[in-house]
């Protein structure tokens, strides 16, 4: 592990002797920023999709169906339809997937909780939306954030809590109503409605059981769906470990919960090693062991401190 309270250097343990992408400078520097200043921003993620998570790579549009189980939290997720304006059918889209549906995500919620409500001003330029996601901006970017919110909002989602031999369900769609497809202006830029409505059960939900997160490392490792969620599980299970109890976690559980997709371990092992070493680099305080075995998880300080914020 990299020592706690020192910023990685560019020919150090992330990018040893090799010039720096842009993606290797945005993850410098946010490390760098973190190190030295207090949260300047927070964002929000459901408990649920802490602990499971949407496929990391496209499934393809005939799996309708996703399923995921982590401890006492499982989430299932089927592939919904959409109304088209010019034909007016109702169209199959596919499982949202990869980073940007999580950025999407922790965008929605964290303006819905910093409101208090489930009804949300938003940019009316998605370019505008997109930039603020670390992203370029550019027609391809768009286009993506395009599809992924139309797959994340036409998508039907349980969320499911078990404690004390008691189930907690619910059913629900996150996104209750907009514009899924978006109209463009005489200049041709594509707009993004004035105000998006989440539904009340998954608002609701939200609010009894959100885990902020520091935006700027969530910014720093949206090129990376398995770095945002392990960046995301980190923030919500190492502030409950007590100091006297560490929890181990096996290999086998490490790889069915982060690398459902690999067949091989050793693959498996490589690229969640590399994984941690960059989420450390943005969570310098998370206390955590990587051995033969597996992953012991040690009690350490939330990435948002404050008190000021929801905790869940």
């Amino acid at each position: 592990m990299p020592p706690r309270k020192r910023a990685p250097e560019a020919s150090g343990l992330l990018f040893p002797d090799q010039g720096l992408s842009p993606i290797q400078t945005r993850l410098v520097n946010s490390s760098h920023d973190i190190m030295l200043n207090d949260s300047e921003g927070i964002t929000y993620q459901h408990t649920i999709f802490c602990q499971t998570g949407l496929p990391y790579r496209n499934p393809g549009d005939e799996l309708r169906r996703w399923e995921r189980k982590q401890g006492q939290s499982s989430l299932l997720i089927h592939a919904g339809e959409i109304i088209n304006p010019d034909t007016q059918d109702f169209v199959e889209v596919g499982l949202p997937f990869g980073p940007k549906p999580r950025l999407i995500l922790t965008h929605l919620n964290s303006l819905a909780l910093k409101t208090g409500s489930p009804v949300i001003e938003v940019e009316s330029s998605l370019t505008a939306f997109v930039k603020r996601l670390g992203l370029d901006g550019n027609g391809r970017d768009i286009r993506s954030i395009k599809d992924h919110l139309s797959r994340l909002s036409a998508a039907t989602i349980r969320l499911g809590f078990v404690a004390e031999n008691r189930a907690v369900q619910v059913n629900t769609q996150i996104v209750k109503a907009f514009d899924l497809w978006f109209q463009k202006n005489e200049r041709q830029r594509v707009l993004w409605p004035s105000t998006v409505q989440l539904s009340d059960d998954y608002f609701h939900s939200l609010v009894n059981h959100a885990v902020p997160l520091d935006e700027r490392a969530v910014g720093a490792l949206s090129h990376s769906a398995m770095a945002l969620d392990v960046y995301a599980w980190l923030a919500q299970r190492l502030h409950r470990i007590t100091k006297e109890q560490p929890q181990f976690i096996t290999w086998v559980a490490l790889k069915e919960q982060f690398g459902y997709h690999y067949e091989r371990m050793d693959n498996f092992k490589r690229v969640f090693t590399h994984t941690l070493t960059i989420v450390h680099s943005q969570y310098q305080n998370a206390r955590f062991q990587i051995d033969g075995q597996g992953m012991t998880l040690r009690h350490s300080p939330p990435p948002i401190r404050s008190r000021s914020h929801l905790l869940c």
